[in-house]
């Protein structure tokens, strides 16, 4: 089922986001977590393109793994160090597994390796798939503005390109406080901006997290969260525990203001997941009348 037709159905729509290990592992290693995040009934999956620098490789296989457990597949595509030709090739094995989701990236650098000159922009990819074939196309976006922009109105309207050149749904980068993304909601309406937006939600579980995706994300940490991590740090326990209790208590906010959906980064962590998605369950039921 494309993504699209889920949102006509259901006023807020539930996601998790997983990676595929890195390319020297074996792909048995997220055999299990696909099984028990599929069996959370969640309404898609997103699949990541693969550590280690290595771009699209692995994400169809993935993909095809987690609709092999009754779960629509959403296939991340990246853009910065492909060709037109090495774009179409990934399209194709993904069509040819019956994915019919994708979320058009530009993507990361990588240090020494050639940019692209077909695609300078996620916006030149989604104009590109829409070209050559017929997926539902998502899109990243960022409430805190995307960290190479030069300010949060040059951000929104590059992100008017992007949904102007066929973008059918948009997903968040992680953020901590909610009042960022109702800002953003805002200013994305008054944009012209009319596709739904999922929330995205990142619970901070571990050590690594806090010192890693902080850092990558360049999120703002709200005096709540920095008291958690001061608290809770060096106590992996109640770190998981608090982390797990803050982004259920973000969550509820969200679905509370009316957000559209939840895409939840669980890094992988089926745990985390399921005890996140018990939380918030009844809360998705009665939005969404089941």
């Amino acid at each position: 089922m494309r993504i699209s037709e889920i949102f006509t159905k259901k006023k807020a729509v539930f996601s998790f986001e997983i990676f595929p290990p890195k390319p020297t592992s074996d792909i048995s290693a997220v055999h299990d977590t696909i099984r028990e995040l599929s069996s959370l009934s969640p309404d898609y999956i997103s699949v990541t393109c693969s550590a280690g620098g290595s771009g699209n490789a692995r994400t169809a296989e993935i993909s095809a793994l987690v609709r092999s457990c009754g779960v629509e597949p959403l296939a991340h595509v990246t853009c910065i160090h492909s060709d037109r030709a090495a774009a179409q090739t990934t399209l194709n094995e993904l069509w040819d597994l019956n994915v019919q989701n994708v979320l058009a990236l530009r993507g990361d650098r990588i240090a020494g390796v050639a940019e692209s000159k077909d695609f300078k922009y996620a916006s030149d990819l989604v104009r590109f798939i829409r070209q050559t074939s017929d997926f539902d196309v998502a899109g990243a976006c960022y409430p805190e503005g995307h960290p190479e922009s030069r300010d949060l109105v040059s951000d929104i309207r590059n992100l008017k390109q992007k949904v102007d050149a066929g973008v059918t749904h948009l997903n968040t980068q992680l953020f901590f406080d909610n009042e960022d993304f109702y800002r953003f909601r805002d200013n994305i309406a008054l944009a012209g901006i009319h596709v739904p937006v999922q929330a995205g939600i990142m619970p901070l579980v571990k050590k690594s997290h806090v010192d890693r995706i902080i850092s990558l994300s360049g999120a703002k940490i709200p005096a709540k969260i920095s008291r958690m991590i001061a608290r809770f740090y060096d106590k992996p326990d109640s770190l998981m525990e608090a982390g797990i209790a803050y982004a259920v208590d973000q969550i509820v906010d969200l679905l509370s203001a009316g957000a559209q959906g939840i895409h939840l980064y669980v890094m992988n962590n089926p745990y985390v997941a399921r005890r996140i998605a018990e939380s918030i369950q009844p809360i998705l039921n009665e939005i969404n009348g089941d």
